[in-house]
């Protein structure tokens, strides 16, 4: 099977590399004025950036107008997705602090540990019984496709709209499922004819990741508070930046799982110092964006005709069955008798979007030396594909239905509060005996 993209030719001279760097920023400064322009109705509506830039990175690469030119195994695509990665866990983690991750733990427990093994063994069944892939092929492309994406569940998980314990059921899951798919997705490599897999070194890494996310925070809060600070207001929001980069920049020296690293580090913020993360919320917001964004045009321009008319028919139909049917079934074994609403149930089996961790897991694949790696990573893609098409369109209707429910339900208490004051002698809520304003 071919990648999409050519990548760059032997031979080409520096100053073609960087060309190329700079018609790609051209390239997302343009298709971001267009997003800009249309963001209002997109909040509004199905239309959506993330496919407005995903069809533009589609369009603009190799298989189509080939204005941008990337291949799969480029350290730019991974780069771009981890950035994009671990801005969204870092700034989720702030959502959630530890007071109210312990208060409500009982949700995201039943997604991580009944929902996300449920969705692993059922997408694993459909591998094998429709894409035709041996069982080991198989669970390795359900570990990759098992956790549930923070990129696109931010949509939903910072709408006010939507009830406050989904949001934060979906913030928590997606948040925590990525680092437990890590040792599930190298151990099934190891499997598969991959590297092999140092287990000790593999949990070192993820606990790492998590002292490095907790450490890091609080020493700059203590540094913060202490009597040698002399902090102005101006810089204080560049605080969560500094710390941000430093998590980071130590996980990638240290070989620390970054993904659990970002999110320990948001809330740890979240729980010992609330100001700064109000502080640099708007900012936080923005720079997440922006690598989202980015990233999405990244990866659509991997993706060309040739590309997708390397998939077999049976490729698209396990593709499709692994959004619509994998996670619904899951999360409705796994939430019965939870007394959540049915509505938020469904949009919990619903919104179980796959993104940059499944990018980033399936360009470990593609790089590994399993015999059928290439196969692997164009059914991890185009179910990346069909979920960022389905997922991003559909966070809004979400949002609206239950702001609608939302409205519904405070109408019997207002015509309540009416008709009360209609009986002790007040109309429209006003005190007894005040003049209502007269309007000119």
């Amino acid at each position: 099977m071919r990648l999409a993209a050519r990548g760059v030719r032997p031979g080409w001279s520096s100053a073609g590399r960087n060309t190329d760097r700079v018609i790609l920023l051209l390239a997302f400064s343009v298709i971001l004025l267009v997003g800009v322009l249309i963001s209002g109705l997109a909040h509004r509506s199905v239309l959506s950036t993330a496919v407005l830039f995903l069809l533009a990175g589609f369009l603009l690469g190799d298989g189509m107008l080939g204005v941008v030119s990337l291949r799969a195994e480029s350290d730019l695509v991974t780069v771009l997705a981890e950035l994009a990665l671990f801005s969204v866990l870092f700034t989720d983690g702030q959502r959630v602090g530890l007071h109210d991750l312990a208060a409500a733990w009982r949700l995201p427990g039943r997604a991580l540990l009944l929902g996300m093994p449920l969705t692993f063994l059922i997408t694993a069944g459909l591998a094998v019984a429709v894409a035709g892939l041996p069982l080991p092929e198989a669970l390795l492309v359900a570990a990759v496709l098992a956790p549930t994406d923070p990129v696109f569940a931010a949509a939903i998980v910072g709408r006010e709209e939507v009830p406050g314990r989904l949001r934060h059921l979906l913030n928590v899951e997606s948040g925590l499922n990525d680092g437990l798919a890590l040792p599930v997705v190298l151990v099934l490599l190891a499997v598969v004819g991959g590297p092999d897999v140092e287990y000790a070194a593999l949990a070192g890494e993820l606990g790492l990741g998590v002292v490095i996310g907790i450490v890091i925070p609080l020493i700059a809060v203590v540094l913060l508070r202490s009597r040698f600070s002399a902090t102005t207001s101006k810089y204080e929001s560049l605080t969560l930046v500094a710390v941000g980069l430093i998590v980071l920049s130590l996980a990638e020296l240290t070989h620390a799982n970054l993904f659990l690293a970002a999110f320990a580090a948001g809330i740890t913020l979240a729980t010992v110092a609330p100001e700064l993360r109000d502080s640099f919320h708007e900012l936080g917001e923005l720079i997440t964006e922006l690598l989202k964004l980015v990233a999405i045009l990244v990866f659509g321009a991997l993706i060309s005709p040739a590309f997708l008319g390397e998939i077999p028919v049976l490729g698209y139909v396990f593709a499709l069955l692994a959004l619509v049917v994998a996670r619904p079934v899951a999360i409705t074994l796994s939430f019965l008798g939870s007394g959540l609403p049915w509505q938020q149930q469904a949009a919990v089996a619903w919104f179980g979007p796959k993104g940059f961790a499944s990018v980033v897991y399936g360009l470990i694949v593609l790089d590994s030396n399993a015999a059928r790696a290439d196969e692997m990573f164009h059914l991890v893609a185009l179910a990346v594909v069909l979920s960022i098409l389905a997922h991003s369109s559909t966070d809004v209707p979400i949002a609206h239905y239950f702001a609608r429910q939302r409205a519904r339900e405070r109408r019997p208490s207002r015509e309540s509060a009416t008709l009360e004051g209609d009986l002790d002698g007040t109309s429209g809520g006003l005190p007894a005996g005040e003049p209502e304003m007269r309007q000119d």
